[in-house]
């Protein structure tokens, strides 16, 4: 049961890690022009030797952009919390009750993450300006849909968990 418990924790927190990296790191969007140095756009910087911010990114026209900021920060935010909550109620729950509360903050995670990627994915040309639309996803972009399912993964563990001794 040890075990068990030690790969669930381990599961919960390698999601925790790929959604904060997906959220943070500055490659969601790479374009490597040719002759020209290689340029990374993230949510909120455009990067080749100077990192600079996306532009009109404060503008109403990237709602969008904003949209995806929050969304993939609120993922990130629930997700710490869900672990948070699962350690207390480690110590908290009777013994037979499931972690529902947990599931469900961690599923609300996951919301938040398919929410935000697909917004990218279906606005991805509104982001960019004219010089970075012939790009391609970058490793946050994937990160972010490979959290995806092990949040998803990780709350229904939790909604089936029940606590043992």
């Amino acid at each position: 049961m040890l075990i068990i418990l030690a790969l669930i924790i381990l599961f919960h927190l390698a999601s925790a890690i790929l959604l904060l990296v997906a959220t943070i790191h500055s490659a969601w969007w790479v374009v490597s022009p040719k002759g020209q140095e290689v340029i990374f756009t993230d949510l909120w910087y455009s990067c080749n030797s100077t990192c600079l911010p996306v532009a009109n990114s404060h503008t109403p026209n990237a709602s969008y952009l904003q949209a995806v900021q929050a969304t993939m920060i609120l993922a990130s935010i629930l997700c710490c919390i869900s672990f948070f909550i699962f350690i207390l109620q480690l110590f908290k729950i009777k013994q037979g009750e499931r972690f529902i509360f947990t599931a469900v903050i961690q599923l609300l995670a996951c919301l938040c993450v398919l929410i935000g990627a697909s917004i990218y994915t279906a606005e991805k040309t509104s982001f960019h300006e004219q010089s970075l639309r012939e790009g391609s996803y970058g490793a946050s972009y994937i990160l972010a849909w490979i959290s995806f399912p092990m949040t998803l993964i990780s709350g229904l563990m939790y909604m089936v968990l029940r606590k043992r001794k």
